[in-house]
């Protein structure tokens, strides 16, 4: 059951035979399983649960403002430049902490913190201050937890990092997604390398731990040789990790994205042949192909939790606390706890009158059956570890697995006969012509896929 977890092997032909769309799986069932059914009354209840498990805690906040629109984005947001805007929501979001902080037992401690967004940096540093002063009062935050935050270079500057160290943050991300002016102007995000490479250069000197670099490829005018370019300055910045997105054309779903010419994008061969120069790249200034869009460096806590065994994956990627429920705060945020997953209402005004009512502004989730549970797991180690040992499987829930999951495997057998995966008497191991399409895989062990209503991005 042994696998080289840094091992990956771009193959063209499988990967055009396998490129249809499916779940990213940050969790399981997926989000298209999320009914209203499931409210406040069930989400409280499984607070409950929660307590009584009494595993840490994780804590998510969206705060979903942006200066200017990027034309590529799919995520929920507000664009305004009026910074006052502001204001309303994190009132709302001071109230919403202190409901959700009175639901969990004194003494669970918040091991991982994250701000997302939209923009975080977009609030002043005296809202930064304030919110992470709230959070404080009614979560137990440990002093040196995993605590993250995502920033625009464009929004910061050496005082606001030195701000967001002081306040506990110890990692970043950052947006990069392609230093080419041509385009950059295409998808209106004007991006300076100097500003960019200066941040990281200030998080280092504040000390933040993990700084990490998000690219997107398949933008409009990108070539292998151009995208080349901002992978080298990038390698040359040595973040500790990178994201390689793939940018998904949905111009009919996501409104911004209609100021994207179709016939400026790369081809899908050109877009293949960039992620597979990218990973090249990558992988010989030696970062480790985590998986699905994600590298590392070889001593970054998510390598080292990939070679341990106990990488986990949830909505916001890779983790390395899968012993945490996750309490997610602020408008369309998603959280997990105990046996469900809940989202909060999508819009500010829904938000704006839940909270002022005194609800919590869950909206709809869904509660996890055993069989939920077990497929979890099997996605969870295939997704994070490529590879699965049945044994442990059939000991954490009393199965048989050739038994369980017959028909599984015998779908398989064709995606073994593709090279994507060998198929043990012990387990299954995925190669590394396999890892690039971990998604197809995991696919094979959804029992919802075949009744889903699309809305899935490509696996590549």
């Amino acid at each position: 059951m042994n696998a080289d977890k840094q091992n990956v092997f771009f193959d063209p032909d499988l990967i055009r035979r396998y490129d249809c769309a499916g779940p990213r799986y940050t969790s399981y069932p997926t989000a298209v399983q999320f009914h209203e059914g499931f409210g406040e009354a069930e989400y409280r209840a499984a607070a409950v649960r929660s307590n009584a498990e009494g595993r840490a805690l994780s804590l998510y906040f969206h705060l979903p403002f942006c200066n200017t629109v990027c034309y590529y984005c799919a995520c929920n947001k507000i664009v305004t430049k009026d910074r006052s805007r502001a204001a309303p929501y994190l009132q709302r979001l001071h109230r919403e902490i202190a409901m959700q902080g009175g639901l969990f037992d004194v003494g669970r401690k918040v091991e991982q913190l994250h701000w997302g967004g939209g923009t975080p940096t977009f609030i002043s540093h005296a809202e930064m201050s304030e919110l992470m002063e709230v959070t404080g009062r009614h979560f137990e935050l440990i002093e040196d937890g995993e605590y993250s935050i995502e920033i625009d270079p464009r929004e910061v500057d050496g005082g606001t990092i030195g701000l967001l160290r002081r306040l506990g943050f110890n990692r970043l991300s950052l947006g990069v997604q392609d230093f080419d002016p041509r385009v950059q102007k295409a998808v209106n995000r004007i991006q300076g390398e100097a500003e960019t490479l200066g941040v990281i250069d200030a998080a280092r000197g504040a000390g933040f731990r993990s700084i990490s670099v998000d690219l997107i490829y398949g933008l409009p005018h990108q070539s292998v040789a151009s995208f080349a370019a901002t992978v080298d300055k990038v390698i040359a910045a040595a973040p500790d990790r990178l994201s390689v997105f793939n940018y998904a054309h949905l111009p009919e779903r996501f409104k911004p994205q209609r100021r994207i010419a179709s016939a400026d994008l790369p081809s899908a061969a050109e877009k293949l042949a960039i992620l597979e120069d990218t990973i090249g790249r990558l992988t010989a200034a030696g970062y480790v192909y985590i998986g699905m869009d994600h590298f590392a460096r070889p001593d970054d806590e998510l390598a080292v939790a990939q070679r341990e065994g106990t990488l986990y994956r949830n909505f916001q990627g890779y983790s390395t606390h899968a012993d945490c429920d996750l309490v997610a705060m602020g408008v369309t945020s998603i959280g997990m706890l105990a046996d469900t997953y809940s989202q909060n209402v999508r819009t500010e005004p829904e938000y704006f009158e839940r909270v002022d009512a005194g609800r919590l502004p869950v909206f709809r989730g869904v509660e996890l059956s055993p069989d939920d549970r077990l497929r979890r797991a099997v996605i969870t180690d295939l997704i994070c570890h490529f590879r699965l040992d049945y044994a442990r499987i059939e000991r954490a829930y009393g199965i048989v697995f050739a038994d369980y999951f017959e028909p599984e495997l015998q779908a398989l057998g064709a995606l073994q006969i593709d090279g994507l995966l060998v198929l043990e008497p012990g387990g299954i191991v995925v190669t590394p012509a396999g890892r690039l399409l971990i998604r197809n895989i995991c696919m094979t062990f959804d029992a919802y896929l075949a009744a889903a209503q699309g809305g899935y991005s490509k696996v590549i």
